[in-house]
């Protein structure tokens, strides 16, 4: 049986018998094989820190990237930075990221495409709420820790599902009080 050591050295494997890994050097889950090596981890971390904090507001712990800078450009600014975000949440689709992980993903995305479109204070949320870095986050802590927290990821999909009935019921509730209230005043 042919053993690998972590350096790449060993025997070459038989075509009877299977390789073994050494702990240390796992195998990566991919849903795309091989193309997926694009998608390292230094690949990903460098992207989330050019798109969220390569630049320092000089005199201040203020870093911003360029999705803050992309964003003041009105309309599209957000929707290309957005586009840009999307590539962390499609990498940890291919790396075999739990479906639960990737919605929180895609919230963090939209809340900052949503709110970064409002302008000025828009901008200033994008600086501060650093999606891509969150993202990035959460697909190192599912490969390196793949159960260990899931229960967060529920709630806060709990959370959201109730905040979402909220935005709808609210308004549904104000309209049928003034319609009560309209018809009881005649």
């Amino acid at each position: 049986m042919a053993v690998r050591s972590s350096k790449g050295r060993g025997r070459m494997p038989s075509s009877k018998q299977p390789e073994i890994l050494l702990p240390g050097t796992p195998e990566q889950p991919s849903r795309l094989g091989s193309a997926a090596g694009i998608f390292t981890n230094q690949n990903l971390d460098r992207l989330a820190h050019i798109l969220d904090d390569c630049f320092r507001i000089p005199g201040t712990p203020i870093r911003f990237g360029l999705d803050g800078i992309v964003g003041l450009v009105p309309a599209i600014g957000d929707v290309l930075a957005g586009l840009a975000s999307c590539i962390l949440i499609f990498a940890a689709w291919v790396r075999g990221v739990p479906y639960i992980t990737l919605v929180r993903m895609l919230v963090n995305l939209a809340l900052d495409v949503v709110i970064g479109a409002i302008p000025f204070l828009g901008d200033a949320f994008d600086i501060a709420w650093k999606a891509n870095r969150r993202n990035y986050a959460l697909l190192v802590r599912h490969i390196e820790q793949p159960t260990r927290h899931a229960w967060k990821d529920w709630f806060f999909l709990g959370i959201l599902v109730l905040a979402i009935i909220a935005i709808f019921l609210v308004p549904l509730l104000v309209l049928a009080w003034m319609l009560d209230w309209f018809f009881h005043h005649l």
